[in-house]
């Protein structure tokens, strides 16, 4: 985690910087091993890379580590401070329970001595984390096995010693049964103490949470294990209480949890209150919370998440630190609550639309969060569609979208009326204060509108006509032959070919208006994210994402796919979701419209994507996958990619140029509903004549006229005559200048611009013999053919002309030339 001078130190992270004092440190190593497992594997790594709790201290040193003087350090903490440490302690307990002095001196030894034999023997066996617990543990047995038996007379405890320095070893060895006093005062009592310890450090070390039946059966194995070493006669209440101690120990990570939540819930509880007491001031008392000490609590502790609420509120980058730990704990519903609740109050603040179409960008929406999540969407979504209305350039455009998100609105506020869910309470009000400040503030933006007297402006410029824009007009011919093309059972690829700026992208927006029910279009730019991932995973990642929103806009709602998932073997993980995808869509056929197909193709030219994969993917996706269907969309056609060709077989062309007539004068007259402005006659001819029917010159000079209709008097505002269109032609070519200049820079060389030139000055309708422009324009031939498929020129008879007007006047304008060069 970064350090920040507004977060304490060794606070809110799993890698903890251990205490500078040799004393303090080792236990803190204790502590860490028993409640934070995470500092204590991060503290190994930080020693030394290749150190984990498996790691033997005793070969690393003989790898000639040993200069390592963290790892010494280490060594001596764990095999030699901590076991004097416990048995200290142990000692400093049975003096308080009154017993002699003398018969506290040797346990404490013998434990040591013991803890310290356990921890070398077990690091060769076990490893480094193995053998600090086992030391420790069996270092506490051994002491609390001999202070019981100091009980007894001092005969007996004082004859301990020899009985372990002899007695056992020789018993084991010729057969010959302890006594009956040596059993009950020091036999018996060790192995239960023993069981206990070894349990415990079994469970600590391993991470052991098994139940009630592991412990069981462990214990049983120690009680086996003991009576035959120590030749205790079996018996059942001896098996009995050895089991009990075995699983008490093993299981030490289920019921300490419950044992101890009583006496963390009032010491967490007294945290919260003294941080309101000092209002919240840095640095907050909730680093002492038992959630960023206590790995091993599985219950919810409750009020975490109102603390941590009240930190972020106070002291915010200590809340978020916090707020980042918990995600990733044993308590993470606090993390989560407690984020659910930040989006809520970002979302509550909202005062204005600006404030709205805003919001998507503060709120965190994960997979963590699955119950909320799709609630959260829901403004995400709302947010976005806020922001895409308030971009549109017209009043009118803006009031159409906002309308259809007030719609959303309220049959989202019907949905929750009907829910159960216990969020609904919290989100409810949200939802209806943004409907209401959305909704006003269509009503003013209707109000300036008819106060103005304007004629509303629907036309959308340089931008793709959404789904919710009611200017898309025409394109039914196409949906047909794309139909048809659908039902085809070769399943062919298809391609939407056609000149830039000629409608090819609203088209896919609005293409479910044009195809039957059962097919659903999932439509992917790839000019956005999935050509921008820097490998396969980011690619399909994004893929999918776009495929599952397009989708939801449908009606259908995927399956997700994480990130993650697809990080090891991106193309696998890909095809099994497409399978979840299919049997989603049952009988429904899916229609995947790659947008600017083009850009994929400079990705994978740059390296960035292996072609085989890519390509090949899609290829599978059309050779084995009949519910989906592969749609690809550009400005050039197969043959010049070359790549493509040879993986996409019998593609089947789609071709999309002018609108027809009948279409063109629908989006000159009546673009939309209740439209106020009217034409004379001459004037529609005039702008078809200018246009030739092209989607964006219409709607772009029908936009300039209504600009230009709004500054006159109001008497004459709503009619448009021929004068008016030919006054609005110097605005359209100066407002749509990213057009033209595209096609001088981006589609043509400098050949094909003098020709185009050359052609233009000869004066509107003019037809440039063959002869004369190779005449002007030597072995140019290469350039007619690209001018001829750019659709810039058409050959008529044995001469060539401009196919649109307004384009021959920019080539003709030197002035708006020397500005775009």
């Amino acid at each position: 985690m970064l350090t920040s001078p507004q977060i304490p130190p060794n606070a809110y992270t799993y890698a903890p910087q251990q205490h500078p004092n040799l004393i303090l440190g080792s236990l803190q190593l204790l502590f860490w091993l028993f409640f934070r497992p995470s500092a204590w594997h991060n503290h190994l790594k930080r020693i030394d890379p290749i150190l984990d709790t498996n790691s033997s201290l005793i070969i690393l040193l003989r790898q000639a580590r040993w200069r390592n003087l963290a790892l010494r350090r280490l060594l001596i903490q764990g095999y030699f401070i901590l076991p004097i440490l416990a048995n200290l302690l142990l000692g400093l307990m049975l003096w308080m329970s009154s017993k002699e002095i003398a018969n506290i001196a040797f346990p404490v030894t013998f434990g040591v001595v013991f803890g310290v034999a356990f921890c070398v023997a077990f690091d060769v066996v076990f490893g480094v984390g193995l053998s600090v617990a086992f030391g420790v543990g069996l270092s506490v047995a051994f002491g609390v096995g001999l202070s019981v038996a100091s009980c007894v007379p001092y005969r007996v405890a004082f004859d301990v010693p020899y009985r372990v320095a002899f007695d056992v070893p020789y018993g084991m060895a010729f057969g010959v049964g302890p006594t009956v006093e040596y059993q009950v005062a020091f036999k018996v009592p060790f192995g239960v103490a023993f069981c206990v310890a070894f349990g415990v450090a079994f469970g600590v070390a391993f991470d052991v949470a098994f139940g009630v039946a592991f412990g069981v059966a462990f214990g049983l194995g120690l009680s086996v294990a003991f009576c035959v070493a120590f030749k205790v006669q079996f018996d059942v209440w001896l098996t009995m209480k050895l089991c009990v101690a075995g699983g008490v120990g093993v299981t030490i990570n289920s019921w300490r949890s419950v044992l101890f939540f009583p006496f963390l819930f009032v010491w967490n509880y007294l945290l919260y209150r003294l941080d309101k007491r000092r209002n919240g001031r840095s640095f907050c008392l909730l680093r002492y919370h038992s959630a960023f000490w206590d790995e091993w609590q599985f219950l919810h502790l409750p009020g975490l998440d109102e603390h941590l609420l009240f930190v972020i509120e106070n002291n915010p980058v200590e809340g978020k630190a916090a707020l980042e730990y918990l995600s990733t704990s044993p308590q993470r519903w606090a993390a989560q609550a407690a984020q659910i609740e930040l989006d809520a109050r970002s979302l509550q603040v909202c005062a204005d639309v600006e404030a709205i179409r805003n919001a998507h960008g503060s709120l965190v929406i994960d997979e963590l969060r699955s119950e909320i999540s799709p609630l959260l969407q829901i403004f995400s979504r709302i947010s976005e569609d806020v922001d895409a209305a308030l971009n549109q350039a017209s009043a009118y455009n803006q009031r159409l979208v906002l309308r259809d998100v007030a719609d959303t609105l309220n049959l989202q506020l019907e949905n929750l009326h009907r829910s159960s869910d216990k969020y609904t309470v919290r989100f409810y009000p949200i939802i209806k204060s943004w409907r209401e400040i959305i909704t006003n503030y269509v009503g003013e933006l209707a109000r300036i509108t008819e106060l103005r007297q304007e004629i509303d402006n629907p036309y959308t410029i340089g931008v793709p006509l959404y789904e919710q824009l009611e200017i898309f007009t025409g394109r039914t011919s196409i949906g047909l032959r794309i139909e048809q093309l659908l039902r085809d059972r070769r399943r062919p690829p298809l391609l939407l070919y056609g000149q830039r700026r000629m409608g090819k992208t609203s088209l896919l927006y609005n293409i479910g208006k044009l195809l039957p029910s059962n097919i659903i279009p999932m439509f992917v730019d790839l000019q956005g994210a999935p050509s921008s991932a820097s490998d396969h995973a980011g690619f399909l990642y994004n893929l999918a994402r776009k495929m599952e929103k397009s989708a939801k806009k449908q009606g259908v709602i995927l399956p997700s796919l994480a990130r993650e998932v697809l990080k090891s073997d991106p193309f696998t993980y890909f095809y099994e979701w497409l399978d979840k995808v299919e049997q989603v869509l049952e009988q429904n056929t899916a229609l995947l419209a790659l947008d600017e197909f083009e850009v994929l193709d400079n990705a994978i030219a740059k390296g960035r994507f292996d072609e085989q994969d890519v390509l090949g993917m899609l290829r599978h996706l059309i050779q084995h996958r009949p519910r989906f269907k592969v749609l690809l969309a550009g400005s050039h056609t197969i043959e010049e990619y070359q790549r493509w060709a040879s993986y996409l077989i019998n593609v089947q062309v789609v071709h999309i140029s002018y609108l027809k007539e009948a279409e063109a004068r629908q989006l000159i007259e009546h673009p939309v509903k209740d439209f106020t402005l009217r034409y004379e006659p001459n004037a529609v001819e005039r702008v078809l004549q200018l246009t030739r029917c092209h989607p964006l010159l219409v709607q772009l000079l029908c936009a300039e006229i209504i600009v230009l209709k709004n500054e006159q008097d109001p008497s004459i505002r709503r009619l448009a005559i021929l004068a008016d269109v030919e006054a609005a032609i110097p605005k359209a070519l100066q407002s749509g200048g990213f057009f033209f200049a595209d096609i001088q820079n981006n589609q043509v060389d400098a050949t094909g611009q003098a020709i185009l030139r050359f052609i233009a000055a000869q004066g509107e309708g003019a037809i440039v013999s063959r002869q004369t422009l190779l005449q002007q324009f030597l072995h140019a031939d290469i350039t007619f053919n690209l001018l001829l498929q750019r659709e810039l020129i058409e050959e008529v008879d044995d001469g060539y002309r401009f196919q649109v007007e307004l384009i021959r006047c920019w080539f003709f304008q030197p002035d708006m030339i020397s500005k775009t060069r």
